[in-house]
């Protein structure tokens, strides 16, 4: 039971990437799902969450208008397309699935947050 986000690498400043967050052994459907990044030297953070439906999206003021949340429940996977890149978008990706997105002043997270963190990708922008 595990979510696996890949789909970072390297790319110039005002490219794109598409990161997928593919969930194995459940239904990942029944969640919502964020996205979160971790810049070297930088506490996690936010990036983007989708509630179970899909009704309803959130993202960070950093991205918005640039980086897209969607799922494909037949596929059972959450994307996040990113248009373009900067240098700041550099970090680790995480994907993480809970039972609803809660994004406020305060708090970017989605709780009750299940399972793990994993792996994560790597997104570089180069300037």
């Amino acid at each position: 039971v595990q979510l696996q986000a890949s789909g970072g690498g390297l790319v110039q400043a005002g490219g794109s990437l598409r990161l997928s967050c593919a969930a194995s052994g459940f239904t990942l459907e029944h969640y919502a799902i964020g996205w979160f990044r971790q810049a070297p030297g930088k506490e996690r953070e936010g990036v983007s969450c989708i509630s179970s439906t899909g009704g309803s999206t959130h993202y960070v003021d950093s991205v918005k208008g640039r980086f897209t949340i969607s799922r494909d429940n037949v596929k059972n996977s959450v994307y996040l397309q990113m248009n373009d890149l900067k240098s700041d978008d550099t970090a680790v990706y995480y994907c993480a699935r809970g039972g609803v997105c809660i994004v406020t002043d305060q708090e970017f997270s989605v709780k009750p947050q299940f399972g793990s963190w994993g792996q994560g990708t790597l997104v570089t922008v180069s300037s």
